[in-house]
């Protein structure tokens, strides 16, 4: 049985997007609490960037996941006061912070990397269809750059 949301089609794109991605953070919660690890999936795009990039500044951590700055300094002062995180000036800007992973972070991540496994292919079997979610959200993603929403509407309304 479908709702408005669901027969509206193209319109409600960004509604079924978050409501797609609600769901996938609800199910990813309770595998890593299945596993006994107490992680938020809403951490992971920080903490699996410092991962990869061991000291990284504010402005390069939101750049890096797409954020926005005050969206990533508020993950980071929760990631912080969790002691997952540390932060410190920058040597050569004061006005800069560096951050990087504590050594509970470090742990952590050790402790999680077999079920980033699991989870990836878990959405890798979820998402195999010949429509297939990952590489369609590439290509909007990068039509997007290309041109966004905005400036095409604002196209449809000069003409």
């Amino acid at each position: 049985m479908s709702n408005a949301i669901d027969q509206i089609g193209i319109l409600a794109i960004a509604t079924r997007l978050q409501r797609l991605s609600e769901l996938l953070r609800k199910d990813g919660l309770q595998i890593y609490k299945a596993h006994g690890i107490d992680f938020e999936p809403k951490w992971f795009p920080v903490i699996y960037t410092l991962h990869l990039n061991p000291i990284m500044s504010v402005v390069e951590i939101a750049n890096e996941i797409g954020y926005t700055h005050p969206s990533t300094i508020s993950l980071l002062k929760e990631l912080e006061v969790l002691k997952l995180i540390k932060s410190k000036k920058d040597k050569t800007d004061t006005r800069k912070r560096m951050i990087s992973l504590t050594e509970k972070g470090k742990k952590l991540v050790d402790e999680i990397k077999p079920v980033w496994g699991i989870i990836g292919s878990s959405l890798a079997d979820l998402t195999d269809s010949p429509n297939n979610l990952m590489q369609a959200i590439i290509e909007v993603e990068e039509r997007y750059r290309r041109k966004s929403l905005l400036d095409r509407a604002l196209t449809q309304m000069e003409q």
